[in-house]
């Protein structure tokens, strides 16, 4: 977990943000740049609007993973096999030109005594898409997040999204997908559990 806080090391100390000012005029300086006037009547709030609407965005920034991973349980009834979530649906923004990156994430891990609400696995993902990602890098923070806190025979993460950057600008291909995997323990091992959760994910 503290590879995932190294990453980023300043998301939780406010001290280091612009202010709301400093961020409504940097949202100024971009309609200018633009080429709009963000006098006119139809922008004026248009700044305090877009910061408002970046905190929540990219509220991933001031949650931890591990304060939601937190709690398990153990009442478990001797329950070994695969947990499943999928088509977990979620929002983030590309990195690299901070457009939309729209898609489903399928997490599963084996159990080792322990379990997690199930809740809590969608909330993780949600916490990693709601800041400047790349797909890569989100499918593998999740599965560190549950490996590292849970401590299961292994974790296996899918992502499907569709990413703005191809579609609204650069090549324009709409409708393409980015699949990436990530897999820990059991699932890194054995082809079979590997092969499970794919076949799960997909419902053969």
């Amino acid at each position: 977990m503290d590879a995932i806080v190294k990453t980023f090391p300043n998301m939780n100390n406010p001290t280091d943000r612009p202010s709301q000012k400093e961020a409504e005029d940097a949202v100024r300086v971009l309609l200018r740049w633009a080429g709009d006037d963000p006098e006119r009547e139809g922008l004026i709030d248009t700044p305090a609007r877009v910061a408002k609407s970046y905190k929540e965005l990219f509220s991933g920034y001031d949650l931890a993973a591990e304060d939601v991973l937190g709690r398990t349980f153990e009442e478990v009834a001797g329950y070994d096999d695969m947990v499943l979530v999928k088509d977990i649906p979620f929002f983030s923004h590309c990195e690299h030109h901070m457009v939309p990156i729209i898609g489903k994430a399928h997490v599963a891990y084996l159990p080792n005594g322990r379990v997690l609400g199930l809740s809590k696995i969608a909330r993780v993902v949600d916490i990693f898409g709601r800041r400047l990602q790349t797909q890569e890098a989100m499918t593998s923070q999740v599965a560190r997040a549950i490996d590292d806190t849970l401590r299961p025979r292994g974790v296996a993460v899918m992502i499907e999204a569709e990413h703005m950057c191809m579609a609204m600008r650069g090549i324009q291909k709409q409708g393409s997908t980015t699949l990436t995997t990530t897999f820990t323990g059991a699932y890194k091992t054995q082809p079979a559990e590997q092969a499970r959760f794919m076949m799960m994910v997909r419902g053969a």
